[in-house]
Formats: C-alpha cells, structure tokens, sequence
C-alpha cells in the first residue's frame, strides 16, 4: 500500500511536514502546565513511516502505548497488504478464495460494502483490475485502450465479491480487491484502541490517515496541516482535530499521466479516473468511515459529497477541484 494523504501533523506548528522519529524511539517535548510530557515513536508500514504520538505523565506508560498502537497499525498491514504473499488479502486476489477470513478482514469488508451501497457503486473494493491495467501501461508509457479498459471494467463489481464468517471469494474469474481505500483509516482506529487500552487519553495516530484524541497541551488541541494538491511545499488548509479522524484522497499521491487525469483512484462507472477533483479531505467519527469516504468522494465530485455529507453525523469535508477551487462544509474546523 502507498500513502495516499500527504497531512503534516504538528506537534508544535504547522509551518511543515512533521519530523519523526527513528522506529522504537520516544522523544519528548516540553512539559505541558500539566506536567505531562509528548512522546513519540515510529515505525514502517503500508509503504511509509506511521507514527504514534501521545501525552502522558508517566514515561514508561507512554512508551508501552506507542509500542503497542505501532504494533496494531502494522498487524493491519501484515493481514491487508496488495503486495506481501503472506496477507490474506494478496491470497484471496491469487487464489480466488480465502478460507478462515479474520475478523478485521470481515469488518473492512463490511464496510466496503456498506459504502458501496450507499454511494451506488461510486466506492468499489474490486477496483484492482483497472488498476493493475493503468500500472502496467503507465510502465510501458502508454494509456490502456478502451477496448483493454472495457475488458478490466468487466471484472470490476463489489456485488460480485462474497463473504462470510467461514470464507470470502469472488464470484467471476479474474477479479481482485484493494483495500487502499481503507485499510489505512481502520489501522488508526486499532492504533487508537490500543492506547486507550494503555489508560492514555491524548493522542495522535498517524497511518497515513490520521486519527486524534484529546490534547497535545493544556487547551491545545491537535492541528494538521493539508497539502496543497498541486505543491507539496503548500498547505491547502489548517485545522484543529478533537475528536475525529482525517483523510485525504488526491489525484497526485499515484498518477499515471503527467496532467493527473489519470491516477490510482477509479471510477467503476466509467473504467477511469473521476475528473472533477484534485483532492478531497474528510473528517469523521472513525478512520475507516474518514478513509472510506475521502475515496467516494473523488469518485462522486463535489456536489453529490455534500449532498452525502450533510446527511451524515460528525462528517465534514473540504474538496479542491482540478482548477484550485476550496470548498469546505459549514463544520470543517479549519483555522483561519
């Protein structure tokens, strides 16, 4: 898996993307009027570097929370990845079967599915196929032909993937799932789980979706920074997260054309990449409802998200279209 949001999380400001530190490591900041201190750590998965980062009085509990947050983001990985044999998910996409699902593979499927229905097909998880065509004709510095995309196309339907507690597996030859779109934001959940079950109250999670909790300091709350879609040195907006997750989905993260009208996110209607959107951030309860709807939203455009998002509790959204334009949702907590 890639990154696919390009946040920088600030400890301290926002003037740039967050520094981290070495895999295992804590660093501690200043002491907060509280007498508690930040702690961080590092460590690689889903591609990139995901970090815990956490306020605390007690060192030792920290640590132990970090460790244990770092350790459930990448068992996510371990069990979702598109490229490592031993995933569950890379065994059902080669074998057309997978026996014995987990039970996190079940609950992302379950809400891939529930997306899919809502959205009417707008997110889809056996989108695999289109992709591996682009990749494959991006590598030889072509576009695939209507008559290869039309042929991917026809392997493409989430109604076609079926699963229960015993087994999951695809219905027609061919197919294949990603859960890019996911996976990431339910690795910050368990992140999350897994400090709170350490008794600590504030926290950061940074999967390459981005969940917080609490403060980073007395009456501080944690603050994020989104990347402009066309310039990394660039942040679109600044926000403060209480509470909630953050996802951004952009057409730079993996393109396949120099112009980003053709990229790692598809539209299974069309057999393409939606060409309305630059990015779309979202915040919601959940990273896996935030990672989830950041990609359905790129795929529907901006005013079917609205639409979408406002009839949602807790979800807010922020879209910058292919010629700049910023539109935010009345609750999207940006700092002016």
């Amino acid at each position: 898996m890639q990154r696919r949001t390009f946040i920088s999380a600030a400890i301290g400001s926002v003037a740039g993307m967050a520094g981290l530190a070495l895999p295992g490591s804590m660093a501690r900041g200043t002491t907060a009027p509280s007498g508690m201190r930040l702690y961080r750590g590092a460590a690689l998965a889903f591609g990139t570097t995901i970090a815990a980062t956490v306020l605390h009085h007690d060192q030792r509990q920290a640590e132990l929370a970090i460790e244990d947050a770092l350790y459930a983001a990448r068992k996510i990985d371990r069990l979702m990845s598109i490229y490592s044999p031993a995933s569950q998910v890379f065994q059902l996409n080669r074998d057309g079967r997978l026996a014995r699902p987990d039970s996190h593979l079940l609950a992302v499927l379950a809400q891939a599915q529930a997306l899919s229905q809502w959205s009417d097909g707008a997110f889809d998880v056996t989108v695999q196929p289109l992709w591996q065509l682009c990749r494959a004709a991006a590598d030889q510095a072509n576009l695939p032909s209507d008559t290869q995309r039309r042929a991917a196309q026809a392997r493409v339907g989430w109604r076609q993937l079926a699963w229960d507690q015993r087994e999951v597996y695809f219905r027609q030859p061919g197919m294949a799932l990603t859960l890019n779109g996911l996976a990431q934001g339910y690795a910050a959940d368990m992140a999350l789980a897994a400090v709170r079950a350490r008794g600590v109250q504030h926290a950061l999670l940074d999967t390459g979706e981005f969940m917080a909790r609490g403060q980073r300091a007395m009456r501080q709350p944690w603050t994020l920074g989104i990347q402009d879609p066309r310039d990394g040195e660039i942040l679109a907006a600044t926000l403060k997260v209480e509470g909630r997750s953050v996802a951004t989905s952009g057409d730079y993260a993996c393109t396949f054309t120099p112009d980003f009208a053709h990229h790692h996110i598809f539209d299974p209607s069309r057999g393409d990449s939606p060409a309305e959107l630059a990015s779309a951030t979202v915040l919601a309860p959940t990273g896996l409802l935030a990672d989830g709807l950041s990609t359905t939203f790129m795929v529907t455009g901006a005013a079917r998200a609205y639409a979408m998002a406002a009839q949602m509790r807790g979800v807010d959204l922020m879209t910058i279209d292919k010629l700049g334009r910023r539109r935010m949702s009345p609750g999207f907590p940006r700092i002016a």
